[in-house]
């Protein structure tokens, strides 16, 4: 029984998910401007794609047809923009139509060059970027360029390895397109002229943007005072070298002479993780790929495959968070519950039957109960991949955390069967019956009771795990593995408890010398 419920158990759990997404049928999206947009062109492609959307406020969920539709027939639009992108939350009619609006927006980003675009489904759990099947990379080393260059071949990589993943950066952009302009001493020379990092520094800052010097209080106001060169904030770029500079020595020379003006490119926006530059990818794969293989995907095939071919640097660390890294923590917590559970209720059992092997075999009918909660929630995700042939939206459970809860109930629920038919076998051989006829009649006298408890709970929970709903992923799981969880424990109590039962009851006979009694009548 042990070894069948661990083979079964094994054989049928699926890949794990973090949470239930608990989805709303609104989609988040968000496109981001590459460093050096400004406020008026974003307020112009937001236009654009306002006007693109517009139109299908007034359309029927019914007439909608993919093939010359942008998007789906909307319930409304709701939109921000700001220099560095716009985010826009909209809702379809029908939420049937979500994944269409997600596809929809996003064709609709694509046709704008240098943009990075993001849409997610909205959450009522986490944050509504797909915070429960991120898998979250920080990208962390000592140069901005190479980090930025390892996320883009990240980027794409994941595209190859995934059907349509979303992918999120932050920065927002992966593009280094902000002009910055280096001064890089000469070092040698500005210590000839008493120039050390500090003073060249405060003076090349006097002679562009200011020089902060201290700062005073007017009343509650407080003022902070900056040097300027004569030519202010109007210093250009083309002059720049030509620019004098008056030293320690009391010499006066061209800025050139000290430094070299060197023009590149840069981000407008530095994120730092543990003091190291870091540009973070969040990579969340399609929906038929559950968050634990996605994981594995992310390591071996994307991870692994640019680690061999040398695309990432030995400088460049990568650590993976987010629902990844909590998936794994969650894990192992409930993993050490799952331990204690069965500890507990052993020691229970024990104190119950004054002896310690007895409740070993109710013990062993918990593996082949918690194969029926595995069995049952592969039978829900099949039979709700057939619904839409019959015009029904498709049901879809994925096996997470909240799910996993189910079997933590089953612990004390499943030994329920068991212990009624030990109990009255072990009560039938102290009144002198043999172990087949103790066993025998303990499934006779039990049988009633055990039908009655196993059908009451099964239909009792049957509303929770399969009433279609909003929101109903969040406990359908646990419904499902409980129900099924309960109904496998029934059938091995009245089929392989009771051979093991008898095994049991004449292997102590024998131990003990217990003399063969006479059967009964």
């Amino acid at each position: 029984s042990l070894a069948v419920g661990l083979f079964i158990a094994v054989t049928l759990i699926p890949p794990a998910e973090y949470l239930p997404e608990g989805e709303e049928p609104k989609v988040f999206s968000r496109i981001s401007a590459p460093p050096g947009y400004n406020l008026s062109t974003m307020e112009e492609i937001a236009s654009e794609l306002r006007q693109k959307m517009m139109p299908y406020l007034d359309t029927d969920p019914d007439d909608y047809d993919p093939e010359t539709q942008i998007v789906p027939p909307l319930k409304y639009i709701n939109q921000w923009v700001g220099s560095n992108g716009a985010t826009i939350i909209s809702e379809p009619k029908d939420p049937k139509h979500i994944n269409q609006l997600m596809n929809g927006l996003d064709n609709l980003f694509d046709a704008y060059p240098g943009m990075r675009s993001f849409s997610s489904r909205g959450s009522i759990i986490t944050s509504n970027s797909g915070g429960t099947r991120s898998v979250s990379l920080d990208i962390s080393g000592p140069r901005l360029q190479t980090i930025y260059d390892v996320a883009t071949r990240i980027d794409a990589r994941a595209n190859e390895v995934f059907d349509g993943p979303r992918i999120q950066s932050n920065p927002g952009t992966l593009a280094l397109a902000q002009p910055l302009v280096e001064v890089r001493p000469n070092w040698e020379r500005a210590a000839e002229l008493g120039l050390n990092t500090e003073t060249l520094g405060f003076t090349v800052a006097a002679l562009t943007n200011g020089a902060f010097v201290d700062e005073f209080f007017l009343d509650d106001d407080k003022i902070d005072i900056y040097l300027y060169s004569g030519a202010g904030t109007e210093a250009s770029l083309d002059n720049l070298e030509t620019v004098l500079v008056y030293t320690p020595t009391g010499a006066t020379i061209p800025l050139g002479s000290l430094a070299t003006v060197v023009e590149t490119a840069n981000t407008s926006l530095i994120r730092r993780v543990n003091g190291r530059r870091t540009v973070t990818l969040n990579i969340i794969p399609p929906g038929d790929v559950p968050l634990e293989t996605g994981v594995e995907v992310v390591r071996r095939d994307v991870l692994g495959f640019l680690t061999e071919t040398g695309e990432i640097p030995g400088d460049v660390a990568i650590t993976l968070s987010g629902a990844a890294d909590q998936l794994d923590a969650t894990r192992e917590a409930l993993s050490g519950n799952f331990a204690v559970a069965i500890i507990i209720v052993y020691l229970l059992l024990v104190a119950i039957f004054t002896h310690w092997g007895y409740p070993l075999l109710i013990m062993a009918t918990i593996p082949l109960g918690v194969a029926g909660g595995f069995v049952g929630l592969g039978i829900l995700n099949g039979v709700g991949a057939l619904l839409p042939w019959i015009g029904l939206p498709q049901v879809s459970q994925s096996f997470d955390m909240i799910s996993m809860l189910g079997f933590l109930i089953l612990m004390g629920t499943v030994v329920n069967n068991p212990i009624l038919i030990v109990h009255r076998a072990i009560e039938n051989t102290r009144q002198g019956l043999t172990a087949v006829s103790a066993v025998t009649e303990a499934v006779q006298v039990r049988l009633r009771p055990i039908a009655m408890s196993t059908l009451t709970t099964f239909f009792g929970l049957a509303p929770l795990a399969l009433i279609p709903g909003e929101g109903t992923e969040l406990y359908r799981g646990v419904g499902v593995i409980v129900m099924f969880g309960i109904l496998g424990s029934a059938v091995v109590a009245l089929t392989l408890l009771p051979v093991l039962t008898v095994l049991a009851l004449q292997w102590f006979q024998v131990r003990d010398k217990t003399p063969t009694p006479v059967a009964a009548d």
